[in-house]
C-alpha cells in the first residue's frame, strides 16, 4: 500500500486542541488495580501472540473524492464568489438525493502529486438556523441546481484573514455526499481539497442507542466547553474551557454533589479572570489539581468537597500545562509549551514540590500513564514513549513507537498473561486503538488493535481490570473486554450524540472525559450534554 501524508493543519485548526486526557480510576475508593483480573470475565490470556504490521494512518487511496476541479491554484487570487469551483463533470442529478441537514464529518483528500488527508465538519440546517463549516457561522451561499455553495470567513488573532469555501458535487451513495473544499489566506489560495461525507447523526450499522449501559443522569455544565471530569468524595468535578465560538463564556470548575446518582446536585462554579482555558483534572486526598493553559496547575483544597479554594499555581509561573496525572506520590503535568513532562512530589499532596522535569528530543507532550517508576507519554509527534523514572535526577528514556502520520493521544497500561500490555489511542482521520507488547520497552511490538468508523478517533480511556473504557468522541462511550488483548471486543457502548443539541459542528466534540472510580458506575463528559453517568448492565 502506497504510504500517503497526512495534513493535519486543518483538522487542528478545527479541534479542540486544549482538551483534557487523563482517564484513571479514583485513588479515593475501592478500584482494582489495571493489573487486577476483573470479575465480569474469565478468560485468561496466555501471552501468546503474532506481531501485527504498523501501517500508520493511512487511507486507501482511490483517487479523487469528487470529479469537481478548481479554476485556480494555490497562490493564485482567491474570488470572493465560488467562481473557483468547476462542476463540469458533476452528477448534479444525483444530488436531489443528498442530506441538506445534520451534522458531517468530511474527510479531505488533496489535489497534489503526493495527496495528503485531512478533516473537518459542516453542520448544515434546513430550518433556517445558523450554519457552519468547522467552529464558523456560514456567511455565503448559493445554489446552482442541485449544487450547493457554503462559504465561511475568520480573522485570527494575528490579523490573518481565512476563507474557507465548499461545493457539493455528487451523491453517488446518497444521501451521504462529496465535493470540493478550498481555503484562501489573505486573499491567495492555500489549499484545495476534495471530500466525501459521513452524517454524525447516524449511528454504526446496527447499533441503537446503547446496548449494555444505561443512562442513570444527564447534567448539564453551563460554563464553557466541558473537558474533563474526576470523582472522589462523592462528588464529580468537571473542568471546561473557553472558546471563542461558544456562547457559555469561559470555562472553569463544575462540581456536583453525586451522592444520588439519578439526581446529582451542582454546589458550586468556579472561574477565574485571564485564567479560561482548564482542561484536566486530577485529585489526591483532599487535593484537586487542574490542568491550566494559563498558570499550569491549579491546586484545590477540598477538604470541603462542596467548596474547592484555590490553594496556588505550579510551577509558580505562567505555563500551559494541558493534562495531568497521579500516581502514588507524584503529580504529572504535560506542559506544552515548554516540551516537557513536569513532574512533583505530593507527600504533602497541598504543597507540590517540582521535582524535575522529562523532556525528550523536542517532542510535545500531551498525555500520560505512570506506574511505579515508568512513566509512559503520548506526544502529538514523535508517537508512544516510555520513560525510567526511578532516578528523580537522572530519567531515562527506554522505549519508542512511532507510525507514520502520528498523533498519539492517550494511553492505559496493565499486565496481561505476564506481559506488560499498553492500549494506545490516536487523535484524527484514520485513528484508532492499537495494543502494544512492552514487556521489553526496547522493542515494542504491536499486537492488536480496534477501530470504528474511520471518521472518528478516540479521545481519551481508561483500564479496570480487563475492561478498557473509552471516550470516543461522537461515538460516544466504548467499552471493550480485552481479556485477550490482540482481539479486543466490544461489550457495551452508549451512543450520546443527538440531533437536537445545539453544537455548532466542531470535529473533536461529543465524550471527551471518562472515569470509572469503582463505585458502581460510569462517568462521562460530554461536549454537548454535560455530565453523564452511566450503570453497566
Amino acid at each position: 500500500m502506497t504510504r500517503h501524508r497526512i495534513s493535519w493543519a486543518y483538522l487542528l485548526a478545527s479541534a479542540l486542541t486544549f482538551t483534557a486526557c487523563t482517564s484513571s480510576p479514583s485513588d479515593t475508593l475501592e478500584t482494582p488495580d489495571a493489573s487486577t483480573p476483573d470479575a465480569g470475565t474469565g478468560y485468561e490470556w496466555d501471552g501468546s501472540y503474532v506481531p501485527l504490521e504498523e501501517k500508520g494512518n493511512t487511507w486507501p487511496d482511490t483517487g479523487p473524492y469528487a470529479s469537481c476541479t478548481f479554476t485556480a491554484n494555490r497562490q493564485d487570487p482567491c474570488p470572493e464568489d465560488f467562481s473557483l469551483f468547476d462542476l463540469s463533470a458533476c452528477n448534479r442529478e444525483s444530488l436531489a438525493n443528498a442530506n441538506t441537514d445534520g451534522l458531517f464529518m468530511l474527510t479531505l483528500r488533496s489535489n497534489r502529486s503526493t495527496p495528503s488527508f485531512a478533516a473537518t465538519s459542516i453542520r448544515l440546517r434546513s430550518d433556517g438556523g445558523t450554519q457552519y463549516i468547522s467552529d464558523n457561522p456560514i456567511t455565503q451561499q448559493a445554489s446552482d441546481g442541485n449544487a450547493r455553495f457554503y462559504a465561511s470567513e475568520r480573522i485570527r488573532g494575528d490579523g490573518t484573514k481565512n476563507r474557507t469555501m465548499i461545493a457539493t458535487c455528487e451523491a453517488p451513495q446518497a444521501p451521504e455526499f462529496t465535493g470540493c473544499y478550498a481555503t484562501c489566506s489573505n486573499g491567495k489560495v492555500s489549499s484545495l481539497y476534495t471530500f466525501k461525507s459521513q452524517r454524525t447523526t447516524t449511528w454504526r450499522a446496527g447499533e441503537t442507542e446503547a446496548s449494555g449501559l444505561e443512562l442513570v443522569s444527564e447534567n448539564p455544565v453551563d460554563i464553557g466547553f466541558p473537558a474533563d471530569v474526576y470523582v472522589t468524595k462523592g462528588h464529580a468535578y468537571v473542568v471546561s474551557s473557553h472558546l471563542p465560538e461558544i456562547e457559555k463564556g469561559n470555562g472553569g470548575l463544575t462540581v456536583f454533589d453525586v451522592s444520588n446518582k439519578s439526581a446529582p446536585k451542582k454546589v458550586k462554579t468556579i472561574q477565574r479572570e485571564n485564567d479560561v482555558l482548564w482542561n484536566g483534572v486530577w485529585a489526591k486526598g483532599d487535593a484537586l489539581y487542574v490542568a491550566s493553559a494559563a498558570k499550569g496547575v491549579l491546586v484545590f483544597d477540598i477538604s470541603n468537597p462542596a467548596d474547592p479554594q484555590l490553594v496556588r499555581n505550579l510551577p509558580g509561573s505562567n505555563i500551559n500545562v494541558h493534562t495531568v496525572f497521579v500516581d502514588g506520590n507524584r503529580l504529572y503535568a504535560a506542559a506544552s509549551d515548554v516540551l516537557a513532562v513536569i513532574i512533583f512530589d505530593l507527600t504533602d499532596p497541598l504543597n507540590p514540590i517540582e521535582i524535575n522535569r522529562y523532556a525528550y528530543n523536542g517532542a510535545s507532550p500531551h498525555d500520560m500513564f505512570a506506574i511505579g517508576d515508568r512513566l509512559y507519554v503520548s506526544t502529538y509527534d514523535q508517537g508512544f514513549l516510555i520513560a525510567d523514572m526511578s532516578n528523580p535526577n537522572d530519567f531515562r528514556t527506554l522505549g519508542q513507537f512511532t507510525y507514520p502520520f502520528q498523533l498519539a493521544h492517550h494511553n492505559a497500561v496493565g499486565s496481561f498473561g505476564g506481559r506488560t500490555i499498553a492500549f494506545e489511542g490516536g487523535e484524527g482521520p484514520g485513528e484508532h486503538l492499537r495494543v502494544l507488547d512492552i514487556t521489553d520497552p526496547a522493542h515494542i511490538v504491536k499486537i492488536g488493535e480496534f477501530q470504528l468508523r474511520p471518521e472518528f478517533s478516540i479521545h481519551n480511556m481508561v483500564l479496570v481490570g480487563k475492561k478498557l473504557y473509552i471516550a470516543w468522541y461522537q461515538e460516544g462511550v466504548r467499552v471493550l473486554d480485552v481479556s485477550n488483548p490482540t482481539k479486543p471486543t466490544q461489550v457495551a457502548y452508549y451512543n450520546s450524540f443527538r440531533e437536537s443539541e445545539a453544537d455548532r459542528g466542531r470535529y473533536f466534540a461529543g465524550v471527551l472525559g471518562i472515569r470509572v472510580p469503582g463505585d458502581g458506575f460510569v462517568y462521562a463528559v460530554d461536549s454537548w450534554r454535560g455530565l453523564l453517568i452511566l450503570r453497566e448492565q
